[in-house]
């Protein structure tokens, strides 16, 4: 695990590709210069139909690059700009894993000033999921709890992160060979979820009271058991939820979000300004070339990991 910072040098393949066709209407044509790897990129592999894709499709959902052509009704977005964005999902067969994308100009942003292509391609997705769910879902207030399941992979540490910027004490489970990294993003509480009853360990950890709010990067597996954390007329959002009995949300007055990301540039604007004054760091567990991204599906089949892996396409 390293924090990455401008200038990181990586490894990269090289390859000829082919210019693709002139962006469209509101298109903006993007040369990638980097993009990162996300659970949803494994789901899709495996069976993608779900999303509206079927093989053959290149799959990936973040991109940092420079423009390379605006379409004809494009006005906001200009040649050789850097940006960075998260493409479209269902119904894309041509994802950031290439050395070309062409997408909405409504969906791309101006990268963040002071940070490289490498790191601004981890943030997109991931970034923008933790950004939807605790910043606009969930709004915590100085002096508020909130417990994040699954801090130490890809969304939950933002998640953190974004949380703690709020003036939150942070709770947030993980394994206990990520607790060093949680404590360097800003949690609080780190709950080690393979030893320790994470709603009972909250608890405590509140003196009884419960969290205020509740953001779970895991699923139903981790998500129902945790339920009993939560104080009466807290608030619960997911970005995976999952079939199971929600009565005690009702029973306890409590709001539950779900967190499907809608693609849209003003998101990522609002969230540059903590990344460009470095208030908020990706964590970036690997960099590699594009070449090895079966490398990177490997790992996100493991279903642990830590930060992001991003990919390097060009210079």
């Amino acid at each position: 695990m390293r924090w990455l910072s401008t200038g990181s040098a990586v490894p990269r393949c090289s390859w000829r590709g082919r210019f693709p066709a002139r962006p469209s209407g509101r298109e903006v044509l993007v040369r990638v210069v980097a993009t990162s790897v996300n659970p949803v990129d494994a789901k899709i592999r495996q069976a993608g139909s779900w999303a509206g894709i079927t093989p053959p499709a290149v799959l990936g959902y973040d991109v940092s690059g420079t423009v390379e052509e605006v379409g004809p009704g494009v006005a906001t977005l200009k040649v050789g700009q850097d940006v960075y964005f998260t493409p479209e999902i269902h119904g894309n067969h041509h994802g950031s894993f290439a050395e070309y994308v062409a997408a909405p100009a409504g969906i791309v942003a101006p990268k963040p000033d002071g940070i490289d292509h490498i790191t601004a391609a981890s943030i997109p997705l991931a970034g923008g999921t933790a950004w939807e769910g605790i910043v606009r879902r969930l709004s915590p207030r100085p002096g508020e709890t909130v417990l994040i399941l699954g801090g130490a992979g890809g969304v939950g540490s933002f998640a953190v992160q974004f949380a703690k910027a709020s003036g939150a004490l942070v709770l947030a489970t993980a394994s206990a060979e990520n607790r060093t990294a949680l404590q360097e993003l800003g949690a609080d509480v780190v709950i080690d979820y393979k030893t320790q009853d994470v709603a009972a360990a909250a608890r405590r950890a509140t003196d009884g009271r419960g969290v205020d709010a509740l953001f779970d990067c895991v699923g139903a597996p981790a998500l129902y058991p945790a339920l009993p954390a939560v104080r009466p007329f807290g608030r619960i959002a997911t970005i995976l939820g999952g079939q199971g009995d929600i009565a005690p949300i009702v029973f306890q007055n409590q709001a539950l979000h779900g967190i499907f990301l809608v693609r849209e540039a003003r998101r990522l604007e609002e969230m540059a300004p903590v990344f460009s004054s470095g208030r908020v760091r990706p964590l970036v567990d690997e960099v590699l070339p594009l070449c090895e991204v079966g490398k990177a599906h490997r790992r996100l089949d493991t279903g642990h990991g830590r930060g992001k892996i991003v990919l390097t396409v060009q210079d």
